[in-house]
C-alpha cells in the first residue's frame, strides 16, 4: 500500500490563526492538540506566487513558501512535512520552525522497508511540536497521521 503526505503540522490555534487568509487552505484536526494544513496541488500553487525554486531538499517547498512559515512561526512552533511510501520503500523529509527561523532540520531519511518511525524525520519534527508516543508507537500514529493514506484525502476531510 502507499502513503503520500505534503502538509503544514502546529498547535490547533496557531494554524487555524495563521492559515484563515490563506485560500483554499483547511485545516485538519489531529489528535494531542495538533492540526494540519495539506498541501495540495493547488494550495502549493498559491503560497507560491505561480512558481520558484525548491529548497531545502523538498520537493514542494519553494523560497516563498519558506518565508510564509518562517513568518508564521514567529507565533510559534510550526513542521512542514513530505513523506512517500510505496511498497515498503520511500522517504520521509521534515523540517521545524519557530521565532522565525528553523530550529530542526531539515531531516531527510530514505526507507527501505516500513519504517521505524521513531527515529523518523516526521516523528522527530511532531516531537518537537509536542507530540507524544504512546507504549510500542510512535509519534505519527499517536498524532493520527496513518488516519489518510493521500495528501488529497486529508484535505477532502478538512473543516476550511
Amino acid at each position: 500500500m502507499g502513503y503520500e503526505l505534503r502538509a503544514v503540522i502546529a498547535e490547533d490555534g496557531l494554524l487555524r490563526g495563521v492559515a484563515r487568509d490563506v485560500a483554499g487552505a483547511r485545516v485538519v484536526g489531529l489528535r494531542q492538540g495538533l492540526s494540519l494544513v495539506p498541501m495540495t496541488d493547488e494550495l502549493v500553487n498559491t503560497v507560491a506566487g505561480g512558481g520558484g525554486v525548491e529548497v531545502l531538499g523538498f520537493r514542494r517547498l519553494s523560497a516563498g513558501f519558506e518565508r510564509l512559515l518562517a513568518g508564521w512561526s514567529v507565533a510559534g512552533s510550526l513542521a512542514y512535512v513530505e513523506a512517500e511510501h510505496f511498497g515498503g520503500v520511500g522517504e520521509e523529509r521534515a523540517v521545524v520552525w519557530a521565532g522565525g527561523g528553523l530550529v530542526l532540520g531539515p531531516l531527510d531519511a530514505p526507507v527501505k522497508r516500513w519504517f521505524s518511525r521513531p527515529a523518523g524525520p516526521v516523528s522527530q519534527a511532531l516531537r518537537r511540536l509536542g507530540a507524544r508516543r504512546r507504549r510500542g508507537g510512535d509519534e505519527f500514529d499517536a498524532v493520527g497521521l496513518d488516519r489518510h493514506r493521500w495528501t488529497d484525502d486529508w484535505a477532502a476531510s478538512g473543516a476550511g
